[in-house]
């Protein structure tokens, strides 16, 4: 049996690593000091989804090496993941090895944690889940004070909640968010709390509005929020929308309109292509944008987005791609330096890295 405990002897050698490709990578535009934030090298992950592997009666957790479905490697802990996730490991394995109605072709757990302390669990299963599934679920969430979510095909139910809650602190004040599962949040909390308050200084206060596209759940637009008149953010995804809408409203916030656009689409609107129904109630004109916001997925931003944003005097760019983000650079280069620099190593031991870049014209 295992634990993957990741090498916290290597983690300062691999920062360094990271630091220099990302230095390098910038150094052609000119790019000042690369600021470095770094994660703790354990029990940083907030998420963790394992497949189950089964021999006889005994049930474990197992990761697999890419592109081996065949060998397990089987866990009893797992360093990477959060204090909440190995402490609940144990407690969930022994549950479903005292019941057969918990354990009946289960094949997939899933964690999701926050730095809050809360937690919900998703047990995935290859056959319907009846009553007798659900009163020992019920059972067990009461028993660990934990959410519960029981999934098979076309069955989806819910012990407690289906959303995590959880707290970072920007500039000293508070902020709570929902976190749905299934949907995407920062995977590494430490970390995620040091970009919010990056961005949120490298905003600084302004008398003018905000510009956000891909808002997720809201997890930048709260803060930042605080230092502008207001704030249009956009965001594609049903389930991010509504969890967003939730934290706005959470937070007492009353200067962010949110619309579900994407990126493209907004393009289209702000450049008077086309109208939408869905931004009926919202007043561009209203707006006097001077810095966008952009948290692309890894592709980044595409051509016509590129050349939306080019038309900001600022802009504050997220991303999880160095290569993706080098080639928006090279679009922007010709208007825009890059002022500020960060690295954010949200996923240690690994060639993945969160860069941060703001851009202002020239």
């Amino acid at each position: 049996m295992h634990t993957l405990l990741p090498n916290p002897a290597q983690y300062n050698a691999q920062l360094t690593e990271k630091q220099q490709y990302l230095t390098d990578l910038l150094a052609p535009f000119n790019a000042p000091t690369l600021e470095v934030f770094d994660s703790p090298a354990e029990y940083y992950r907030m998420r963790a989804e394992f497949r189950l592997w089964r021999e006889g009666e005994q049930l474990d957790y197992a990761m697999f090496k890419q592109g081996d479905k065949h060998t397990p490697i089987l866990l009893d802990s797992f360093a990477i993941a959060s204090q909440q996730i190995n402490e609940l490991m144990p407690q969930l394995k022994a549950a479903w090895q005292a019941s057969k109605t918990l354990s009946n072709r289960l094949f997939q757990i899933e964690f999701l944690t926050t730095l809050k302390g809360d937690a919900v669990v998703t047990l995935c299963y290859h056959r319907p889940l009846d009553e007798q599934w659900q009163t020992e679920a019920e059972h067990l969430a009461k028993q660990l004070n934990i959410n519960i979510i029981g999934r098979s095909r076309k069955q989806r139910l819910v012990i407690g909640r289906d959303y995590a809650l959880e707290e970072f602190t920007v500039a000293g004040k508070i902020f709570t968010y929902l976190q749905p599962e299934g949907a995407f949040t920062q995977p590494n909390g430490i970390v995620c709390n040091k970009m919010l308050n990056w961005a949120y200084d490298v905003l600084g206060t302004r008398n003018d509005d905000l510009l956000e596209l891909y808002c997720g759940n809201g997890n930048f637009t709260l803060p930042l929020s605080t230092r502008v008149r207001k704030v249009l953010a956009t965001e594609i995804s049903k389930t991010s929308v509504k969890a967003a809408l939730q934290n706005i409203a959470d937070n007492h916030i009353d200067n962010i309109s949110l619309v579900r656009l994407s990126a493209e689409e907004l393009t289209q609107a702000l450049n008077q292509v086309r109208p939408f129904n869905r931004l009926a109630n919202v007043d561009l004109t209203s707006y006097q944008f001077a810095t966008v916001f952009v948290d692309p997925p890894r592709a980044g931003m595409d051509k016509d987005t590129c050349e939306l944003v080019r038309q900001f005097q600022r802009i504050i760019y997220i991303s999880c791609n160095p290569e993706t983000l080098l080639e928006n650079i090279k679009q922007l280069a010709d208007t825009h330096q890059i002022s500020r620099c960060a690295l954010f190593d949200q996923f240690p031991y690994t060639h993945h890295m969160e860069t941060g870049i703001l851009l202002e014209r020239k």
